[in-house]
Formats: structure tokens, sequence, C-alpha cells
């Protein structure tokens, strides 16, 4: 890395966490914190008063805070700088907010309990425009793609039914199935029987060339 220091701007709406994040990004030379806001709205109207020095390399979101969340100033950031990469840094892990917050336009998802060593990965990553995200996140993202994928079908399938048909159009077995869903496999069996007859098909490999032919998977 040259020796250009990152500039980052920190936006969370809880002092403690600012001040926490800003002490250990002070402490490290590749990074130099030059704003701080407690919501959507002030980074805004930071950016667009302008900051000294110039433009953040990065600005660390919080997801979850007051007039303006993450996900709608990431997009409403970006959409007036798009040079500046965006990293949310949040506690949640719902399937639909991580999926709004990558579909915003952040680079990176990255949860508050990650270590200082992954932290510094993300914004180094961010910076060469490198997504980073943790197994649990983008495992996160991909059912949360999914869920969409089904949306708007009138099968007559359930949503839960419908996750169980993709998973079954990737090849997962049963025990796969009830694993990645957190469900048993007698139950995962008891979906697998109302999707054939919902589908009026006979087997397994039915039912993925289903799901393929409904344009929900590709490669089968």
């Amino acid at each position: 890395m040259s020796d250009k220091k990152i500039r980052v701007m920190i936006v969370d709406d809880h002092d403690m966490v600012r001040m926490g994040l800003k002490t250990y990004l002070m402490l490290d030379p590749g990074f130099e914190v030059v704003a701080e806001a407690s919501d959507g709205d002030q980074v805004v109207k930071l950016l667009d008063q302008g900051i000294e020095g110039g433009l953040p390399d990065i600005v660390l979101m919080d997801l979850m805070m007051p007039s303006m969340n993450g996900a709608e100033a990431t997009k409403e950031v970006l959409g007036r700088y798009p040079e500046i990469k965006i990293v949310i840094l949040t506690s949640f892990l719902e399937d639909d907010l991580v999926v709004q917050a990558i579909e915003s336009g952040a680079v990176s998802y990255v949860l508050k309990t990650v270590s200082a060593a992954e932290l510094i990965y993300a914004l180094q990553g961010a910076y060469r425009g490198m997504p980073v995200m943790t197994g649990d996140v983008a495992q996160a993202l991909t059912r949360g793609l999914r869920q969409r994928t089904v949306q708007g079908d009138d099968s007559g399938m359930t949503e839960r039914e419908k996750e169980v048909l993709l998973l079954i159009a990737e090849g997962k077995s049963n025990k796969d199935i009830a694993e990645e869903l957190h469900i048993s496999i007698k139950t995962v069996k008891t979906h697998v029987s109302n999707l054939l007859m919902k589908c009026e098909l006979e087997d397994r490999t039915q039912l993925a060339i289903y799901a393929h032919r409904q344009g929900w998977v590709t490669g089968f």
C-alpha cells in the first residue's frame, strides 16, 4: 500500500461506538478519520458542505439509524459521490437487510463482532474496490437473493417450499437443506412431498428441471 493514508468517515448514531472506532483507526498509520456523523442525513450534509482535505475514501456506515438508515444513506451518498467506497458495519444479519445494503452500493457488509484486524482488512479491501464478507454474511446475502427470486410466483408454493425447491435444484441433499434452513430432515421431506404434489411431478430430478424452466436457477 502507498504512503497515502486512507481517509475514513465514521457514521454511527452511538457516540461511544464512533469514539471507539475513531480511537482504534487513529492508532493505525494507514488510516485517517476525517469526519464523523450520527445519522444518514448528517453524512449527506457534511459531504455536501465539504470536508477539509477533500472527500473521504471510505464511509464506515452503521445500518440502523434514525431519520435515514444506512442503506438509504448509502444510495444517497453514492448518487452524489460515486467515487466514495462504503462499508456497512452493523450488528444485524437479517437476510433482507444484507441484500438492501449491497443493492444500495455498499462494497462490504461487516458485523460489529469482527476482530479489529478483520475490520482493517475490510477497509483496505474497500479502498481497492474489493468486496469483503464473512461466511455468515455471504450466506445471508445468498438466502436473501434466493427469497427475492421466488417472490411473485403463483404456483401455490409457500415461501419455505420455494426455498427447498431451489436448494434441490442446486443438488443439495435433504440433510444439506435441513442444515442450511435450520429445520429437521423430517420437515424437509414433508416439503419435498408437498412440492411433488403441487408441481405434479414424480421425483427430485423433475423438481430441479422445473425450477430451471421457471428461470429460477441456471446451469442445471
